[in-house]
């Protein structure tokens, strides 16, 4: 199996090295590593030229990590892409480990592992909220973000069905092209940990945004509008949106927002409406 990997950075020369090594000491080398510098000013070009000459480096002004992976997406020659985050790293097996499990099970598309969390360098263990799984899992991901883009391997097709990342989305748009995705297709899962995820570190962009559940209802809705949603999932969606809205507003109404809280009450009436229409 021929494997793109495709690695968004933004001023992190400081781990990029790190992630690379680990996909360039893969037991199963992929076809080519494709490096996308969104803007960077921190030396990544340097980095890149003087220790990993054999990866693709394409330099873009700063448009977020979005924008940094559909240009990498579309710059790919594989029909199997995998994703890695500039500051997550892979086990050594991990890309062997999904591709004999892909080529076991025909018909897959999407494939995603487990993983580890290191936390301001210590690991920690996940909350039952973050466990993973596969199969069809579309309500399984409607909570929070289900699926680690760094664990994923994913077929091109994909993008071509349902779409690229949207950029329009400063943050939570991996839980959005997952919901287009899990809502039409089933997924593989390993259950042996194939990642490291590092985080703690300040230019998260769970730290940079407050309020990401802003962004996972703008997700909701555009996923609730699909003509060809499930009515079982569709309700699903409607819930999960309606719980949400209910707990920004209530968030905006502690902090003297009242026009803010109105907007997410307004919100949650709309799809209280819709869901009491809706008919099982």
């Amino acid at each position: 199996m021929n494997i793109s990997v495709i690695i968004p950075t933004y001023n992190r020369a400081h781990t990029l090295g790190q992630a690379i090594e680990s996909v360039l000491t893969q037991s199963c080398p992929p076809a080519e590593v494709i490096i996308v510098d969104d803007g960077s000013t921190d030396g990544t070009a340097a980095l890149i030229q003087n220790s990993f000459p054999s990866c693709r480096y394409l330099h873009q002004r700063n448009q977020g990590v979005s924008s940094a992976r559909n240009n990498g997406i579309s710059k790919a020659t594989c029909e199997w892409l995998a994703l890695l985050d500039s500051d997550d790293e892979w086990m050594p097996d991990k890309l062997a480990t999904q591709a004999s499990a892909i080529e076991s099970n025909p018909g897959i598309k999407l494939c995603h592992t487990e993983e580890i969390w290191i936390r301001n360098g210590k690991r920690i263990n996940q909350m039952k909220k973050h466990a993973k799984t596969g199969g069809w899992i579309f309500q399984h991901c409607l909570p929070l973000c289900a699926i680690s883009p760094s664990s994923v391997i994913i077929h091109r097709s994909l993008f071509d069905e349902v779409g690229l990342f949207d950029e329009t989305l400063p943050a939570c748009e991996d839980y959005d092209l997952w919901l287009r995705i899990c809502a039409f297709h089933p997924t593989l899962f390993i259950e042996t940990p194939q990642i490291i995820k590092h985080g703690g570190h300040e230019d998260q962009l769970s730290r940079k945004h407050w309020g990401m559940d802003r962004f996972r209802i703008q997700a909701l809705e555009k996923i609730i509008a699909h003509p060809q949603l499930s009515l079982t999932d569709k309700i699903a969606a409607t819930k999960i949106l309606i719980t949400k809205a209910e707990i920004l507003a209530q968030g905006a109404l502690k902090r003297g927002k009242e026009e803010q809280a109105q907007r997410y009450l307004d919100k949650q009436s709309h799809f209280q409406q819709q869901l009491a229409e809706a008919k099982p």
